[in-house]
C-alpha cells in the first residue's frame, strides 16, 4: 500500500513558465514530460473514502489505479493508492464495466515531473488551467514549497476529477476535459 501526500496551486500561465524556470534555477533534476489521458470509474456506492478506480493511458502504456481519500484536516491531500501495470486497456476497461463500475470522468494532461529535494514537483497543464503539485512527506512538501515561493499561489483542495466534474463538459453522461486534437500531436 503506497500512501501519496501532496499540495496543489493553481497557477496561471506566466506563473506556469516562472516555476519551470526556477526549478531549473534550484538545478531540480527534469524526470520526464508526458501526455496522459485519464478514465476515472466510481461504483456508484457511497462512503466516505471517495474511492475510485483510473485507468491511466500514457502512450502505449496503460495503468489500473484504486485511490481511496484518508480524511485529514491539514493544508495536505493524502490518498491509499494502489497502482499497476495493464497489458489490454480494453480488456481493463471492460472488466472494470462488468464489476459494476461506471465511467464518470475524462480528462487529459500534459505533465513535466521533476525532483527538487526529497519531493516530486509536476507541472500539469489541464484543457481548463494550470497546476503544481508537489508531494512528498508534509515537512518536505513545505520545504519545497518555501524554494519555490509557492505560497503565493492559490492552493487547491480538489483533485482533477473534482475540477473536470466543475469545468469540462457533458458527454453522454460523462463529464469530460480534453484538449483539441491538434494539441496533443
Amino acid at each position: 500500500m503506497a500512501i501519496e501526500t501532496e499540495k496543489k496551486y493553481r497557477l496561471d500561465k506566466p506563473a506556469m513558465v516562472a516555476m519551470t524556470d526556477k526549478l531549473r534555477e534550484l538545478g531540480a533534476r527534469f524526470v520526464s514530460e508526458r501526455f496522459e489521458q485519464n478514465f476515472m470509474y466510481r461504483n456508484g456506492i457511497p462512503d466516505e473514502t471517495n474511492a475510485v478506480l483510473r485507468i491511466r493511458k500514457i502512450g502505449e502504456s496503460t495503468f489500473l489505479t484504486y485511490k481511496e481519500r484518508i480524511k485529514n484536516d491539514s493544508e495536505f491531500k493524502t490518498k491509499i493508492e494502489h497502482e499497476t501495470l495493464v497489458s489490454d486497456a480494453e480488456e481493463m476497461e471492460f472488466i472494470v464495466a462488468k464489476l459494476g463500475y461506471k465511467l464518470v470522468v475524462v480528462y487529459e494532461k500534459h505533465r513535466k515531473t521533476f525532483h527538487l529535494g526529497e519531493c516530486e514537483v509536476v507541472l500539469d497543464e489541464l484543457p481548463f488551467g494550470q497546476y503544481m503539485e508537489i508531494e512528498g512527506e508534509p515537512d518536505e512538501i513545505l520545504k519545497v514549497e518555501k524554494m519555490l515561493g509557492a505560497e503565493a499561489f492559490q492552493s487547491e483542495s480538489r483533485g482533477y476529477s473534482r475540477l473536470t466534474a466543475k469545468f469540462g463538459k457533458e458527454e453522454g453522461g460523462v463529464k469530460t476535459a480534453r484538449f483539441e486534437r491538434a494539441h496533443t500531436a
